[in-house]
């Protein structure tokens, strides 16, 4: 008997979820590396969990263990939670909802001399945080990247909780 696609769905989940990964890190690397566009601080930072994934994701897949499977599944709601609220932040950095880190955000006009105005520009980082690159029908790279998120969350959370028969290999 065959099983169902949200069985099969479930028991590939890491499989998925890896992909997923590596398909964010690839686009980020591609539109830095061939489209010319430079990561900010903040787009550095959030790539850190999709790493943090394809290695824990990819540990799950040569395990092939339901126990490893659904614990790796747990971690991965985790990391996709803070890779949200990070991606999140940064939205409301480049849409000046809140403040940014302060060496990638900001106004350096309120230089007082020439040499205030040397120690901001040497302070600054060069690619600003809290200004849009690029968009896509009104989303940013931050915007996208919470979307995706926010979907690879519920997908690993709604794997996490699959009856434990479904991660069997």
């Amino acid at each position: 008997m065959s099983a169902s696609p949200v069985i099969r769905a479930s028991r590939y989940a890491p499989v998925l979820i890896f992909l997923a990964a590596i398909a964010v890190l690839g686009t980020a690397l591609a539109s830095q590396y061939f489209g010319g566009l430079q990561p900010c601080e903040l787009c550095l930072y959030e790539r850190w969990p999709y790493y943090a994934i394809v290695i824990v994701m990819l540990l799950a897949m040569l395990r092939r263990n339901a126990g490893i499977a659904r614990a790796a599944l747990a971690l991965s709601t985790l990391i996709f939670l803070g890779s949200s609220v990070l991606a999140a932040y940064h939205v409301g950095v480049e849409q000046h909802w809140i403040e940014g880190p302060t060496a990638c955000t900001g106004d350096i006009g309120n230089a007082s001399s020439p040499d205030a105005l040397l120690q901001a520009l040497q302070g600054r980082q060069p690619v600003q945080c809290d200004v849009v690159q690029w968009s896509f029908h009104g989303l940013s790279l931050a915007g996208l990247n919470l979307a995706m998120s926010l979907a690879l969350l519920a997908f690993s959370l709604w794997a996490a909780i699959q009856p434990r028969a479904d991660l069997r290999s």
